[in-house]
């Protein structure tokens, strides 16, 4: 869905390089001069490059030969660093969800030159004309992106649910996996919609359906706001936005559920890493009742926040607006390190309602993810300063962890929270 009304347009300012007469050039040169006060880092050093290249001629061999399984993506159609990839399969009354999170550790030596620039980006950053990325594009869209009819090397998690859609077991390693169809989210939804989907597409919405009733059940609350899109169009920017489809949804609830395995791991362990939200502070609510009375939303007295919140339509602009402002709920998320069995007071994330190690997927750049709804990024860190138990990307075992999960982790996931 695009929503007009914000155009940025300097089509009579003076160009500020020579040779470029685009009218959009002013906006330009503030993005870039923005990108220098903030300390954005530009091209990658020569030694970075050098080092991403030696690792994609020589990608590490798997523990396992996964290639097999028909896997397939979930993106926006233009991405080509595609992290994530999923088979969906019927077991018994159950279900059997495989998910594969592309493997860049693989390619990273610890303490080595992209092991140190990875650190001091922390994250990938966009901007409206142009992304900084976290991994050199020929490992993360080339080398190591989940691209389909290629052997790429992945951490392959085996997720068993029950009828209901609650986890009955779990196991995870490392593996070669070959995605087979590159999908996009709108294509996604249309093959499912008029029955043109194959059984392991078709059953994304089956068990994403599942896991959503679960997190009702559970207590946790999805945001489906609309995500904001810069559209360059004529020679100008626009600021558009789209709200999410089913498919979306059903998307995040399987990546999360994989999440809510991998925690149910680490605290069992008693070594990881997660990311924790506290509840809402004492106010924030009834704030939000004054935001919904002005932007005439019915919000009754007996009806509770997570009810209203499953009640509204992101493709309102009145009700996007009101969910965009429940993001406020959202900020103070953190990760919380433990190591040793000390587990951590605090273990859940208050949207989630349950452990989780990211808002997005375990283990994909773990140590820095940024979900869209945080209040800012976590701060760099210097490349060994996780705790000796604590194994980096890179440290991962090759031996399979496969355990029932605990009954905290038997239902999962919101969508997307930070």
């Amino acid at each position: 869905m695009r929503a007009g009304g914000l155009c940025l347009r300097s089509c009579h300012a003076q160009p500020p390089y020579p040779g470029d007469r685009h009218p959009e050039a002013p906006l330009r040169a503030a993005l870039t001069a923005l990108r220098t006060e903030l300390g954005v880092p530009e091209s990658f050093p020569p030694e970075v490059l050098a080092e991403a290249e030696a690792a994609a001629k020589a990608p590490p061999p798997a523990a396992e030969d996964a290639t097999d399984i028909p896997f397939f993506t979930v993106d926006p159609p233009t991405s080509m660093d595609l992290d994530q990839a999923m088979h969906l399969s019927r077991r018994g009354s159950g279900f059997r969800v495989r998910y594969a999170i592309a493997d860049v550790a693989a390619f990273v030596a610890p303490g080595g030159a992209l092991d140190a620039e990875a650190h001091r980006r922390v994250t990938t950053l966009y901007f409206p004309d142009e992304k900084t990325p976290l991994h050199p594009p020929l490992l993360s869209e080339g080398a190591a992106s989940l691209l389909p009819d290629v052997p790429r090397p992945a951490v392959l998690w085996t997720l068993d649910l029950d009828a209901d859609g609650r986890t009955v077991a779990v196991d995870v390693r490392r593996a070669l996996v070959r995605s087979r169809a590159k999908l996009d989210y709108a294509t996604v939804q249309r093959r499912i919609d008029t029955g043109t989907a194959e059984e392991p597409l078709a059953l994304l919405k089956d068990i994403g359906e599942a896991r959503e009733r679960l997190e009702v059940e559970r207590g946790g609350i999805s945001l489906n706001v609309p995500e904001q899109e810069i559209v360059e169009r004529d020679h100008a920017y626009e600021l558009g936005y789209r709200a999410p489809l089913p498919a979306d949804g059903w998307n995040a609830q399987i990546s999360l559920l994989t999440g809510m395995a991998a925690a149910d791991l680490m605290l069992t362990h008693g070594t990881g890493v997660l990311r924790t939200l506290p509840t809402a502070p004492d106010g924030a609510v009834g704030r939000l009742h004054r935001t919904a009375h002005a932007l005439h939303i019915d919000w009754p007295h007996h009806m509770s926040y997570a009810e209203l919140i499953r009640s509204l339509d992101p493709h309102l602009p009145h009700h996007a607006a009101f969910l965009q402002e429940c993001t406020a709920l959202l900020r103070g998320a953190g990760y919380t390190v433990f190591r040793d069995g000390n587990l951590p007071p605090v273990t859940t994330h208050a949207a989630v309602a349950a452990p989780t190690p990211t808002a997005r997927h375990p283990y994909g750049d773990w140590s820095t993810a940024t979900p869209p709804n945080s209040a800012s990024p976590p701060a760099p860190r210097p490349p060994g300063s996780w705790p000796d138990s604590t194994p980096s990307q890179s440290r991962w075992p090759t031996a399979t962890a496969s355990r029932a999960p605990s009954s905290a982790s038997a239902s999962t996931s919101s969508r997307r929270p930070s």
